[in-house]
């Protein structure tokens, strides 16, 4: 039977986002004292979460309240949740980044941790140097480094940069190296942010197909945040879900993203510039996204052969010629259904700097009932200049494609206009 590795209990951690001491030096002592021994901030006001939609009512916001779970040796541990659920902040103290205010972490092993670009690495080392650096870190000695080298070098595909200053890396480099680090030099527990986004495709199938072979072929932890949901529902054995600071959900996977898709806010309440794990180089940004019909009239949620109307507002910082968007409708499992896009009709856009909207209009939108994640990128040539996985969650109700009166009621599926008819060919 597999050992926990990882057990947390009661686990919080408050920030102050105002004034830091409490005003008065006995008041300041007292704080102390009850951090020393592990108990609650006797000045903390009880009741602030982490909310980024509202604003606060005392100097403090919790961004974990409470949590407590267990991983077992060899599990594949998802974790899901909306922007401000605590995911970072809980990644963060597990890999002792920072400390929590109350609670306990206990963990077995050596711990690896992917939580930004450029994670572990020191600047001014090169790739070579910065592998022996981490691998030192985690007690390797040389020896076992070496016949480790190879093998990361070949996975992050850096072989001819391997001797430069790692400052010089594009960003997607150093993910694909502080990956490969992280990965072959077999920690007990792998922890693996959203950074990944950052990669292209092909890598990023291959680092989730790694992340499976090092928990399944050789019986180590992962812990896994990402807003994809197919590359969730692919490879964690068991997934949790984090809302505002607390844990909602702990469970199967395919359970736990039903339930965060439940739980996750309407379309009308969208707002893409704030949001962190997008990828890009920054010269156009998403901003916002609204829903509207035929009438221009804006509405929460779509039904099945409904005109429909997507506008996104996009802030463009310098001049762009041939820009192209893509919106790319998926399924709950992360399966492509259909990409929106001038790049098909061969419509490129030529930009000045300011800001824009783009509609993409759907004269009958073809989605049967259930809920679609929209991934949005928009590229000029072949530079993206800006990427969202999952920037928006999709309900869609059930409602009359094909105008016969019959409502079409089946789940996650892709309607299209057809005729049938029947010919009798032989007496």
């Amino acid at each position: 039977m597999n050992q926990t590795v990882i057990k947390i209990e009661g686990l919080s951690k408050t920030y102050c986002i105002r004034q830091v001491g409490t005003g008065t030096l006995c008041h300041d002592l007292n704080r102390l004292w009850h951090k020393i021994r592990g108990k609650e901030d006797p000045y903390l006001k009880i009741g602030e979460v982490n909310d980024r939609s509202s604003q606060g009512q005392t100097c403090f916001s919790k961004a974990l309240d409470e949590i407590s779970f267990d991983i077992l040796q060899g599990q594949i541990l998802g974790i899901i949740g909306r922007n401000g659920a605590g995911k970072s902040t809980l990644l963060k103290i597990i890999s002792k980044i920072t400390t929590p205010s109350t609670g306990i972490v206990k963990l077995k092993g050596k711990v690896a941790s992917l939580l930004e670009v450029g994670t572990g690495f020191r600047t001014d080392l090169t790739g070579r140097e910065n592998i022996f650096l981490n691998g030192t870190i985690m007690g390797m000695g040389a020896k076992e480094i070496k016949q480790k080298l190879d093998e990361i070098v070949d996975f992050a595909g850096v072989s001819r940069y391997l001797d430069t200053p790692v400052k010089r890396y594009s960003s997607g480099m150093l993910v694909r190296l502080g990956f490969a680090v992280a990965a072959f030099l077999e920690p007990d527990i792998l922890i693996v942010d959203e950074v990944l986004a950052v990669g292209d495709a092909e890598f990023r199938k291959k680092a989730i197909g790694k992340l499976g072979e090092i928990s399944h072929d050789r019986n180590r932890t992962v812990l896994f945040v990402s807003h994809n949901m197919g590359a969730i529902k692919s490879i964690c054995d068991r997934t949790i879900v984090l809302n505002k600071g607390q844990l909602v959900f702990d469970g199967e996977t395919d359970l736990a993203i039903q339930h965060y898709l439940n739980d996750v806010s309407t379309v009308s309440d969208v707002d893409l510039a704030n949001r962190s794990d997008r990828n890009g180089n920054g010269q156009l940004r998403f901003e916002d996204f609204t829903m509207t019909n035929k009438m221009d009239e804006s509405i929460p949620v779509v039904c099945t052969g409904m005109h429909i109307k997507f506008n996104f507002n996009i802030d463009v910082k310098e001049a762009l010629k041939k820009t192209k968007v893509f919106a790319t409708f998926r399924s709950s499992s992360g399966y492509t259904l259909f990409i929106c896009s001038n790049f098909f009709s061969n419509d490129f856009y030529d930009l000045e700097p300011g800001k824009y909207k783009i509609t993409m209009d759907l004269p009958r939108f073809p989605l049967s009932s259930g809920q679609y994640a929209i991934d949005l990128k928009v590229t000029s040539g072949k530079t993206v200049l800006d990427e969202i996985e999952s920037a928006v969650t999709l309900d869609v109700e059930n409602g009359d494609f094909f105008g016969s009166g019959r409502i079409v009621t089946s789940k996650n599926g892709v309607l299209i206009d057809h005729t049938s008819s029947i010919q009798r060919i032989e007496h």
